[in-house]
């Protein structure tokens, strides 16, 4: 065993060795190093320790080829805000090598007319195990139908109250319990004069967002001004450009919903350059708790909205189901208000 492990010092062990060096079959290392079930700890000690006196690196792209199964997750997105890619990613890479597989990430144009072409060819092609769908392709019913219509697998994350909304795994966010409690939170400060700054419509969180936004004012019987409601995007620029229009009108707002941080951040920027006093004069809040809302002076009071932790239990999901080791086919996040100091009672 000694000449075994200084033989290997000079080359890279392979899978052979450690199922050598643990007393096992290769299939048993195998089903250790894919996290398999109905493996003895014992055993699962064993093969452990012959990886970590071995210094055993899997080759995962070769076990992916070799195998009748695949070990890869693709990670598809369209969204203009970097931080949640970021925080997608992240989550997503987590779960990955918590269970023993690899991240493919594919960044496309939601709105492209080969979209759906496009997203199939790179599952056939990349024999994948799986897709986490972001908005706006977890909403888009036809990209839905093309990757069924191959028999793919994917977890959708999409904004949504309850499990009615669901079908196949997916991950809810409700954005509209989100906005209804930072509407609210608006109203106990005092404030009846409030805008709201919408996201991309492609967008359902933009819709769910906005629907909260107006169920808060409807509950405490505030009239819900139209002109005080802008199409905009998920952008800096949109909300200084909000802003503006809003600070045009003759009739102004007391306080300003942003339907993100990213947003929000803009029409702060637009209120400061404007010589608006935030938040005496002027309060706002964004929605996603992005690093957007602590970069802002003031920080902003916000929504938040646990991406990372959304993202690995999407993943979670759906390699329980790839492996058939799970039940559960959705999960709801709730956002909550996170109160910093962009809010105060209006003068």
């Amino acid at each position: 065993m000694i000449r075994l492990i200084k033989s290997l010092f000079y080359m890279k062990a392979t899978i052979n060795d450690v199922a050598k060096f643990a007393g096992v079959s290769i299939k048993t290392v195998s089903r250790v190093t894919n996290k398999e079930p109905s493996v003895k700890q014992t055993t699962i000690d064993k093969v452990n320790q012959a990886i970590a006196t071995l210094n055993y690196q899997p080759n995962l792209a070769a076990r992916n080829l070799a195998s009748t199964s695949s070990y890869v997750i693709g990670f598809i997105y369209d969204n203009p805000n970097a931080y949640y890619i970021i925080d997608m990613q992240n989550g997503i890479l987590s779960a990955c090598k918590e269970r023993g597989f690899e991240l493919l990430i594919h960044p496309c144009n939601a709105k492209s007319d080969t979209i759906c072409e496009e997203l199939t060819a790179m599952v056939k092609h990349s024999r994948l195990a799986g897709l986490v769908l972001t908005p706006p392709m977890s909403e888009n019913p036809n990209i839905l139908a093309a990757l069924d219509s191959i028999k793919a697998n994917y977890v959708r994350i999409i904004a949504g109250e309850n499990n009615s909304q669901s079908n196949g795994l997916t991950v809810l966010v409700n954005d509209k319990h989100g906005a209804v409690a930072i509407t609210q939170h608006l109203i106990d400060l005092g404030h009846r004069n409030i805008a709201f700054l919408s996201g991309d419509q492609q967008h359902e969180s933009t819709k769910e967002r906005l629907l909260g936004f107006k169920q808060a004012l409807n509950t405490n019987a505030i009239d819900v001004n139209e002109e005080w409601i802008l199409d905009g995007k998920y952008a800096f620029e949109s909300g200084v450009d909000g802003a503006n229009k809003l600070f045009s009108m003759e009739n102004k707002p007391s306080a300003i919903v942003a339907c993100n941080d990213e947003i929000a951040a803009g029409a702060l920027f637009a209120a400061r350059l404007a010589g608006l006093d935030i938040p005496a004069e002027l309060s706002i809040v964004g929605f996603e708790d992005s690093p957007f809302s602590r970069q802002t002076w003031p920080k902003l009071t916000t929504v938040h909205q646990p991406n990372i932790e959304i993202a690995q239990i999407a993943t979670q999901l759906l390699i329980d189901k790839r492996k058939a080791q799970g039940n559960e086919t959705f999960k709801v996040f709730t956002p909550s208000p996170v109160i910093r100091d962009s809010t105060s009672a209006p003068i």
